[in-house]
């Protein structure tokens, strides 16, 4: 895999950021299967378990939850441990979660699913930050690897989840627990890295750093407008299966619209930081970017006006694309490493305390009305919120944290 420093480089060090490339974007391909494998197996975890929609939303709030409460501790054991020493425990933690998950209990499907999301919380928060102190000069490129990566992991897991599960009759449960190979490959392939020295040992009170970036707008901005594009990311990962099979369709068709959301998103989040990282400011990008999942909610609300698969493709690009971009923002919008980690954890702890929500007010009000519409009116209210928060952390300035 080629480096992305400069040419100069020894062959040594050129191996070694080779393997660093690898490394990254193998736990970032990890770091959304566990959920996404789970919207395409809802009627049959619906009708094992007998659980209800609101319980059922409660699959993917879990690790949300857990996405807002580990982020803003997460910078302190980084301090401890190193980003990569973190990194290792994410992966070993992310195979122990998606084991327990598949054990035959409801309460285990709950405390494995948990488990998982403390997981991939880490590596969530960890990467922009390490992105910004490896590739300091190539950020935009890394993060529209590292992000791609993350959405050809949650497409494929969408797509073939429902064939492992009927075709190799796997069970729900088993094509659930076959993603913890790919995490112990990961966690094998990002050994070699625990012999970096990365810890983040910022000067001055942690405490003090979180008061400063609370009182910033500009960070406020990049958190909310995270946090409402996850928002809506998850209703659509956790039930767009449900609302394509509401239509008549059959669960294999509903899962392939999943993966055709998903990988579309690939599309969207591997192009948007390359676009945003030709530009300082980034206001044009995020209009288009509102524009396309408008009419795409227009078009999941009236199906007359065009076919669903149009409407899933343009929601997944647009989704992803946000995905991507506030990915970028964090890094671009920090002036060190230290400021990046710091406002990677804020911004994931308030944005994924707002994306909680999502599936299980979904849930809970499709239970009410038996109309998904009313979800998809809500989502467009919350594009309008997701506009002007995110024309706002597109501006070209920085946080400061000295």
């Amino acid at each position: 895999m080629p480096s992305l420093r400069t040419p100069s480089q020894p062959p040594v060090a050129r191996t070694k950021d080779g393997l660093l490339i690898a490394g990254i974007l193998l736990i970032a391909l990890n770091l959304r299967p566990a959920l996404a494998a789970v919207g395409p197996l809802v009627g049959m975890i619906r009708d094992s378990t007998g659980l209800s929609n609101t319980m059922l939303g409660l699959l993917t709030t879990l690790p949300l939850l857990a996405f807002a409460g580990i982020s803003l501790v997460t910078p302190l054991a980084t301090r401890r441990f190193g980003i990569p020493g973190m990194l290792a425990a994410a992966m070993g933690l992310l195979t122990i979660g998606i084991f327990v998950r598949s054990i035959p209990s409801v309460f285990t499907l709950y405390v494995g699913t948990l488990l998982l999301g403390v997981a991939i919380a880490f590596g969530n928060v960890l990467l922009p930050g390490l992105v910004k102190q490896s590739f300091s000069k190539k950020f935009g490129l890394m993060t529209s690897m590292y992000s791609g990566a993350m959405g050809v992991g949650a497409a494929v897991a969408a797509g073939i989840t429902v064939p492992l599960a009927e075709g190799l009759q796997c069970g729900w449960r088993g094509a659930l627990a076959v993603w913890a190979a790919l995490a112990v490959i990961a966690l094998l392939l990002w050994l070699p890295q625990l012999s970096r020295s990365s810890h983040v040992r910022p000067p001055g009170s942690y405490k003090q750093a979180m008061k400063q970036l609370l009182a910033s707008q500009l960070a406020w901005n990049v958190a909310l407008f995270m946090g409402l594009q996850s928002l809506a990311f998850y209703v659509i990962l956790a039930w767009l299966p449900d609302m394509i099979q509401g239509r008549g369709e059959d669960a294999v068709f509903a899962g392939w619209m999943l993966s055709l959301s998903q990988a579309t998103g690939v599309l969207g989040s591997l192009l948007t930081p390359l676009w945003a990282g030709k530009r300082p400011d980034q206001r044009s990008i995020i209009l288009v970017l509102i524009a396309l999942e408008v009419v795409a909610l227009f078009g999941l609300i009236f199906p007359a006006i065009g076919p669903v698969q149009l409407w899933v493709a343009m929601i997944g690009f647009a989704l992803g694309g946000s995905f991507g971009l506030s990915l970028y923002l964090i890094v671009v919008r920090s002036n060190s490493t230290e400021t990046a980690t710091k406002l990677s954890g804020m911004a994931q702890a308030v944005g994924y305390s707002l994306a909680a929500t999502g599936p299980f007010i979904a849930g809970s009000l499709f239970d009410f009305t038996a109309n998904w519409n009313y979800v998809f009116v809500l989502m467009l209210a919350l594009a309008g919120i997701k506009l002007y928060t995110g024309l706002g952390a597109a501006r070209p300035e920085e946080v400061s944290l000295e």
